[in-house]
């Protein structure tokens, strides 16, 4: 398949696979900030209530940064991996202190959290520059079409093909093509992800110091505090308790005083 091809046909299943999101109803940087950070490691039929909600409650970056992290993780309990919001509502509080959101890569890579993948998101649907960015699905979608007899596929082999094919133009409604279109083929049971490089399987959540990190914190949403010893209850004699209790206060999640643990206000 020549470049132009695989562009043609690229846009064709754009418009068939088209999915709408309420952050490209309205693709305000704050929109998308607060959905690629959902997006990391969580479906988008799972993300797309929780965004509703969380914008709901904090409709724009000063609405967020006036809030207290408490709050922030309260309203992302169901989303796991927790240290998004933190890293959400630090970079809410950058941008308000600073008046004005990001519009280039070395200001949207300062944000707190922020990657080459979020910050080339931000570009390419809020502000429709042709940043080039890899994540899951566009991995796939090169693969199949430019890679699939091969092993090992680097990112730098799939971004060279990025930059040969995107769209200078749209790269909007370009990148939305390769997100619907990827997501489309592992639904047909394309998956090559394996043949990436950089491919890494995600440990399960049963048996994991997540898991227990996911409690603790759901615990804690759903009061004012609570004693060491009764958050203890069920995990005396496991060692993913410690470590648990230990990385989220490292992180800035919680707080200890007097034996009571706290969702840090």
């Amino acid at each position: 398949m020549t470049h132009s091809e695989f562009t043609e046909y690229l846009a064709m299943k754009g418009a068939e696979l088209y999915r709408t999101m309420p952050w490209r109803d309205d693709t305000r940087p704050y929109y998308v900030l607060v959905s690629e950070m959902m997006l990391q490691q969580t479906q988008v039929t799972r993300v797309i209530p929780k965004f509703n909600e969380f914008i709901g409650t904090f409709p724009s970056e000063q609405h967020l940064a006036d809030a207290s992290l408490s709050e922030v993780l309260k309203a992302w309990q169901g989303l796991g991996y927790n240290r998004r919001a933190k890293f959400l509502h630090d970079a809410a509080t950058v941008i308000a202190r600073e008046g004005a959101f990001p519009d280039n890569q070395g200001g949207l890579l300062a944000l707190p959290g922020a990657g080459i993948n979020t910050a080339g998101a931000i570009r390419a649907y809020s502000y429709n520059q042709p940043a080039l960015f890899i994540e899951t699905n566009i991995r796939t979608v090169y693969i199949h079409h430019f890679f699939n007899d091969q092993f090992d596929v680097h990112d730098a082999q799939i971004k060279e093909k990025l930059a040969e094919t995107i769209d200078h133009e749209n790269p909007r409604e370009f990148y939305w093509a390769l997100m619907d279109y990827g997501s489309y083929l592992k639904a047909q049971g394309i998956r090559n992800i394996a043949s990436s490089k950089h491919y890494k399987k995600q440990p399960p959540l049963k048996g994991s110091v997540r898991e227990v990190r996911g409690y603790i914190l759901r615990e804690l949403s759903r009061s004012d505090g609570e004693t060491l010893l009764k958050l203890r209850e069920g995990y005396e004699r496991d060692d993913r308790f410690e470590k648990a209790i230990q990385g989220l206060e490292n992180e800035g999640l919680i707080i200890q005083k007097r034996r009571r643990v706290y969702l840090t206000k």
